[in-house]
């Protein structure tokens, strides 16, 4: 008979600890949370200091019941769920449900489910810390006082069956508000000037001219001016360059290359990465911190002076800037980074293969670039086209991996090779061209760029960054969907043979794929709780509640009266939002 029990949240996650530890060891798991505030305005007795009632779920009971009598038998009792506030949570919850002895209770926590992670944490075990259960028990309590009585507000002012949330409805603020600025946006639009020169056997350089021009007008008179005119390489500038490494993903980096590189959602990447820590492969997937432990720096350092060769290993240390991040724990890596193939479907494999590539390539040595710009003359005039390259002298990190850019970034074009250029040399003029190019409306979020902005603002925590996507989207406030664009005709104007020609040509603008769009709803009841609950939809405001959440887990703040800062004038602004009119809301 096993003299130990684990108790670990997943079954995946139970059966491959199980494989590390020996028979004196029965690891079992409690399918996540077993206790819950129950539905209803009685889970939480404001009066008496804010205090929550949990029950067990009713699909959970057996499990409890198991678990009791496995408890019973054992020894010493170590809770293992996850490192950060939910786990300690969980972790608490099942002391108290399962109404263990603290003389036999033990918690453990690890970053990698790995044989060697494992037995240190058996090693090292500690109590709970009632500190980072506190926090999430005050997020938990302030989301459940938020949304329990915002929502029958918005039931009797606008519409039977919306709901409200505290952070969701920030989310839905950034996207209202985006589509206000797209459809307030003035599109403009500017002449780009570039020329092409044939170098022969069929090489063409393209040179662009710096400015742009506002209307057609100038940009026919400049392609006139530059009628007979000889191009002539009037300066050759090259300089050196160098190109860094990315840090390692945290969850929300790895959200946001995920949907980049492999079109994953916010939610499909969380739930990918959960099997792949379940099942050892990598580190823990919740976190903000860039860190990497120093046996994984040499891990890695080993790998790639194995694979590349040791002039492409760099040590690096990364500080995250975040400055709300957890430092002792680690970045997303690989448990062992020998391993390039996980041994999984296609979509682990895939996540895989990005957070392999990432850990590693932040410990690889810079790219060393030379970077040329070749500046050419105009007989005819004093403006000068420039054309730009660069040169990989040495790969370095670029070995193994390039960050992808938002679509909606600036354009990033492809770096060029300039062929062999020489100061003086005259070019073979081909053509001049003057395109009308059109100012870009601000980008539509897609899931991974509205997570970068909740968390450039401040707003959620690794843990809250997908169930937060997939609420909005649950609840009618925001859909994710492909738009097609409109046809928009555009001109092109050609200086050939001494002649300028124009003509118009179409290209297809707007178009969107994958963007988040709100709703009618969302819209009516943004506006709502903008005018009549300001604090809930406020940026700065939401950040603030985050940070006082950091510091219950610091000990430094007490829950309770972190509530009752909050709750109390909350409460008047209910009670005075209840006098208005449903009239004068729609």
């Amino acid at each position: 008979m096993a003299k130990s029990l684990v108790i670990v949240e997943s079954p995946a996650k139970a059966k491959t600890i199980e494989g590390y530890l020996g028979k004196e060891f029965k690891v079992a798991s409690s399918m996540g949370h077993i206790r819950d505030l129950p539905k209803g305005g009685d889970a939480i007795d404001i009066e008496n200091g804010y205090e929550p009632t949990y029950e067990i779920s009713p699909d959970k009971k057996e499990i409890i019941s198991k678990l009791k009598k496995l408890a019973e038998d054992a020894e010493t009792v170590y809770l293992a769920s996850d490192e950060d506030r939910e786990g300690e949570a969980i972790s608490w919850h099942l002391k108290e449900a399962l109404d263990l002895n603290d003389k036999k209770t033990r918690r453990i926590v690890f970053t990698e489910i790995t044989k060697k992670a494992i037995l240190n944490a058996i090693q090292k075990p500690r109590g709970i810390d009632i500190d980072l259960v506190n926090a999430q028990q005050a997020r938990r309590v302030l989301d459940r006082l938020v949304g329990y009585e915002l929502s029958p507000i918005l039931w009797k002012k606008i519409k039977t069956g919306l709901s409200a949330g505290r952070v969701q409805s920030v989310a839905v603020r950034l996207v209202v508000e985006r589509e206000r600025e797209i459809s307030e946006f003035t599109v403009s639009s500017t002449y780009k000037v570039n020329g092409y020169f044939d170098l022969g056997k069929g090489k063409i350089l393209v040179a662009e001219l710096p400015e742009r021009f506002k209307t057609e007008k100038e940009a026919i008179e400049i392609l006139d001016s530059c009628k007979n005119a000889k191009f002539t390489i009037q300066d050759l500038q090259t300089r050196p360059a160098k190109r860094s490494p990315a840090p390692p993903f945290t969850t929300s980096t790895l959200q946001q290359e995920a949907s980049r590189k492999l079109g994953f959602s916010v939610t499909q990447t969380m739930v990918v990465a959960q099997k792949l820590y379940e099942a050892g492969k990598i580190s823990y997937m919740r976190t903000d911190s860039v860190n990497l432990s120093e046996e994984a720096l040499a891990n890695a350092q080993n790998q790639i002076a194995k694979a590349y060769g040791s002039e492409f290993a760099q040590r690096r240390v990364y500080k995250t800037k975040n400055s709300s991040a957890q430092e002792a724990h680690e970045a997303i890596r690989p448990t062992d980074f020998a391993v390039q193939d996980p041994g999984m479907d296609s979509g682990a494999k895939r996540l895989y293969e990005l957070i392999w590539k990432r850990a590693i390539a932040s410990q690889m040595a810079d790219a060393e670039l030379e970077k040329t710009t070749a500046v050419i003359g105009i007989s005819t005039n004093k403006k000068t086209l420039q054309a730009q390259g660069e040169v990989i002298k040495f790969e370095g990190f670029l070995k193994v991996y390039i960050e992808s850019v938002d679509d909606d970034d600036d354009e990033q074009e492809g770096s060029k090779v300039l062929p062999p250029l020489k100061v003086g040399q005259e070019l073979t003029f081909q053509n001049l061209t003057g395109k009308q190019i059109y100012s870009r409306t601000p980008p539509r979020y897609t899931e991974a760029s509205l997570v970068k902005k909740l968390e450039e603002l401040g707003i959620g925590r690794p843990s809250t960054y997908a169930p937060t996507i997939s609420t909005v989207q649950k609840r009618g406030y925001v859909v994710k969907e492909n738009r097609e664009g409109v046809e928009r005709a555009y001109q092109v104007l050609t200086l050939v043979n001494n002649k300028i020609e124009s003509k118009t040509e179409t290209e297809i603008a707007g178009a969107d794929k994958n963007k988040l769009f709100h709703t009618n709803t969302a819209m009516v009841v943004n506006d709502f709780l903008v005018d009549n609950f300001p604090d809930i939809t406020d940026f700065s405001f939401t950040s603030e509640i985050e940070k006082e959440f950091d510091e219950i887990a610091e000990g430094k703040l007490e829950w309770r009266r972190m509530i009752d800062n909050f709750y109390k004038p909350f409460r008047k602004t209910i009670t005075k939002t209840e006098k208005i009119e449903r009239s004068s809301v729609c």
